[in-house]
């Protein structure tokens, strides 16, 4: 089931407490979305139109195929409060105000607000309210003239999936957390193949809108990528469409995905990073979808 669970604060994860996340490996379950040439969701897909790839290999076995549509949003807002990341608050602040007016729906979706820098800390918690929303953000960064130094970006998405995302739940959600960040971590305790885990274990994608306007640095790009490939999301540029077209990508892929689960062959626990290939042979269709998940058992 996807979900999310209530949490009313943040802390950091304990340093003394291993964080390889224990899963099932003799199953994947593996939410995508899929477009045609001019990024219309493709609503016919059925399993045999797919050919799906576990490290080259095809799966044993298919245990389910599904479409999913409609589906209520439950969106993280994440937003990177050190000094490297100040002056684009107006920016964030933006971008979360469009999110809150035109694309999160009253009756059925929610979104919190969590500000990190060298520790998370939830501002906002879970709410359907679009001005809680807005308002808080105004909030996020007030302090940052006195406060310490360093970057937990890895901690925090972790902390995010695990007590705001990864809870039971009634029903079936798009889940996705929306990464303000520059992508340079110096202070988490967590590895980036943990932050993907808890990911993949909540279903939760990470998408990132990246300045481009601006000179960027290399590693902290080289992270962002990362994060948004392996979790299913995306790295947005803001390159003169405005963000609201942006926001409206992230919504297309979240409320309407298909889930396939299936037995993957001859897979071992070891710890390794085991790609996933997902194509459409015999007609043009473009995924969004992790690229592969790490084998724990």
């Amino acid at each position: 089931m996807i979900g999310s669970a209530r949490a009313a604060g943040a802390q950091t994860p304990e340093t003394d407490v291993p964080y390889t996340i224990p899963v099932n490996v003799d199953e994947v379950n593996l939410t995508f979305s899929v477009k045609d040439e001019v990024g219309r969701w493709i609503d016919d897909l059925q399993l045999p139109d797919l050919r799906l790839l576990d490290n080259g290999k095809k799966p044993l076995k298919v245990l389910s195929f599904q479409k999913l549509t409609n589906l209520p949003v439950h969106a993280g807002i994440l937003v990177d409060t050190s000094r490297s990341m100040v002056h684009d608050m107006p920016r964030n602040r933006l971008i979360v105000s469009e999110m809150a007016e035109h694309i999160l729906r009253s009756g059925s979706d929610e979104a919190f607000v969590m500000q990190f820098d060298f520790q998370a800390r939830i501002k906002q918690d879970w709410t359907r309210d679009s001005a809680a929303l807005t308002a808080s953000m105004n909030g996020v960064a007030k302090d940052w003239r006195s406060r310490l130094g360093g970057t937990g970006i890895f901690d925090s998405i972790y902390i995010a999936c695990r007590d705001q995302f990864g809870g039971a739940a009634s029903g079936r959600t798009g889940n996705f957390i929306l990464l303000f960040s520059d992508g340079l971590d110096n202070e988490s305790h967590a590895r980036i193949e943990d932050v993907i885990n808890r990911c993949q274990k909540s279903h939760t994608s990470i998408y990132v809108f990246s300045d481009g306007s601006k000179p960027s640095h290399e590693e902290g790009q080289k992270v962002l990528q990362e994060l948004a490939a392996k979790s299913g999301g995306r790295v947005l540029y803001d390159q003169g469409k405005g963000q609201l077209e942006n926001l409206r990508l992230i919504e297309g892929d979240v409320r309407n995905q298909y889930e396939v689960v299936y037995k993957p062959m001859n897979l071992k626990a070891d710890g390794v990073f085991h790609r996933i290939k997902l194509d459409c042979p015999h007609r043009t269709a473009f995924f969004d979808v992790r690229t592969g998940y790490y084998a724990h058992r």
